[in-house]
């Protein structure tokens, strides 16, 4: 099973929160290391001296650039839904491309852009 991580994610990881440390160990014992989108990094990343936790959870991590294909990809997904959260555009067509399941604090904002998406592969949204 894929797992992507939006910033809700990311910040319950830096918050120690012990269910996501949980979710996120098992995946990496499993062989199932989790994708973060590089905006996502962004939204959370402000002091690397004080996010010890966030970095190494982070290290665990397989993180997805955004090329020029992508990029226009979200353009035209937040046109579709009439929305303006790049990243959590992002976070959706990558989760529509390789299923699994996202974690994140905003699942209904996911939803709403996966409505948009013709033949998205299915994907699980779980809230952190």
């Amino acid at each position: 099973m894929n797992l992507l991580y939006d910033a809700g994610a990311l910040v319950a990881g830096e918050r120690d929160d012990e269910r996501m440390w949980a979710r996120h160990i098992k995946a990496l014992a499993g062989g199932v290391p989790p994708v973060v989108p590089a905006p996502v990094i962004w939204q959370v990343w402000r002091d690397g001296a004080r996010q010890a936790r966030l970095a190494r959870l982070l290290r665990g991590c397989l993180v997805e650039p955004v090329d020029q294909t992508a990029a226009r990809a979200v353009g035209e997904l937040l046109g579709r839904s009439r929305t303006s959260d790049g990243v959590d555009a992002i976070v959706v067509l990558l989760a529509a491309r390789h299923g699994g399941v996202v974690y994140t604090s905003d699942p209904g904002d996911l939803q709403h852009l996966a409505g948009h998406l013709p033949n998205a592969r299915p994907f699980t949204i779980i809230k952190v």
